[in-house]
């Protein structure tokens, strides 16, 4: 039992101090810190948990707990019936998840980076995000393609493109680009649970990145809807867009921004196909200024879709300023780093061109 106040008083002991020790208990815990590696492995293990048809394959998800240590653990768990070690075979291993998918199951198919679902983009374009259309209806493909996607660091430039905007541009698929490790989970429960074929984009340098998450996050039926964007800070000077690992740099802009007076409104889009075009349209009427920022080309991009869209929408009256986009350039990615460095958007590049719109 805690001594009284008045025992307190009569010893002399400060009172303030003798409150502050009872009351040490009741301190509000600490943020609990996952990172995006983490969340989506809670994120699959949850899944298989819960739905027996859900199985993941790929190159080394199993025994090696994955390339990225994304699967860790799941192989002991589960079993090699539910996590399975592929060849090197993307065509090969691809078409087996379609066919799985067709058949009833809910299959993740990992591919070590999107870069190599070239080898199998025959699979996912005509077999995956078409079978639904053309069977009328009948006969959903209910499959996951998931790992890393864009420029990682020194891997030249045959492991360095975004698929954002490859994938984004086929009607039949959902296309997903989560940033922190909340939107992983959220969005890959999502993404397991749905009836259409969904690519899932990563990003290799954000998987040992920490983010708070909110104990809703923590629940075991958190989904995050697909086609719906956030706004991860509000703002009434610029709207800046932007997807996967570019919205900590929108936000690290915005941060420096708002010291000079410049209130940024950073969107998170979370999915790029269905594009949450409202919640765009909604914030420029708002702020009347439009930056994009995305790690991919400029030509055929994300960002020029978005410029496409406010343009012909009812935005486009509210803009005091062309739509501008800050991209990667327009090159193969260089094998250097400082070149490789000036390939991709930086955080500098993006404060530079919000003070060029605002003429400040």
């Amino acid at each position: 039992m805690a001594m009284s106040l008045v025992n307190i008083i009569r010893k002399g002991k400060p009172v303030v101090s003798a409150l502050r020790r009872r009351n040490f208990h009741k301190t509000v815990p600490a943020a609990v810190q996952v990172t995006v590696r983490d969340a989506l492995n809670q994120a699959m293990d949850e899944e298989l948990e819960r739905d027996e048809r859900v199985f993941l394959l790929g190159e080394e998800v199993a025994q090696y707990d994955g390339a990225y240590k994304v699967s860790r653990g799941l192989w002991k768990k589960y079993g090699d019936k539910r996590v399975i070690d592929t060849p090197i075979s993307e065509m090969g291993f691809a078409g087996i998840a379609v066919g799985a998918a067709m058949a009833g199951l809910r299959p993740i198919c990992e591919f070590m980076t999107f870069n190599f679902s070239m080898q199998a983009i025959d699979q996912v374009i005509n077999s995956a995000a078409k079978t639904y259309y053309m069977s009328a209806g009948l006969q959903p493909v209910p499959i996951v393609f998931r790992g890393p996607n864009g420029a990682s660091a020194g891997v030249a430039a045959q492991h360095s493109q975004c698929f954002a905007a490859w994938y984004a541009h086929c009607p039949g698929l959902k296309v997903v680009s989560p940033w922190n490790a909340e939107d992983c989970k959220g969005l890959l429960k999502a993404a397991i649970r749905d009836d259409n074929p969904v690519v899932f984009l990563e990003n290799e340098l954000m998987y040992g990145v920490p983010f708070d998450m909110s104990e809703e996050s923590q629940s075991k039926d958190f989904v995050i809807p697909i086609g719906k964007a956030k706004v991860e800070r509000a703002g009434n000077h610029v709207t800046l867009v932007s997807h996967s690992r570019y919205v900590g740099h929108c936000l690290d802009a915005a941060a420096v921004l708002a010291k000079e007076g410049i209130e940024c409104e950073v969107i998170n889009l979370r999915t790029i196909r269905p594009m949450d075009v409202g919640c765009i349209e909604a914030s420029v009427m708002k702020t009347n200024h439009l930056l994009t920022v995305e790690g991919g080309w400029p030509q055929f991009g994300v960002g020029a879709e978005i410029c496409a869209q406010i343009m012909e929408g009812p935005a486009f009256n509210y803009l005091d300023a062309p739509v501008s986009r800050v991209t990667g350039v327009d090159i193969p990615m260089p094998y250097a780093k400082i070149l490789e460095d000036n390939s991709v958007p930086q955080v500098k590049d993006i404060i530079f061109s919000v003070k060029k719109m605002l003429n400040v």
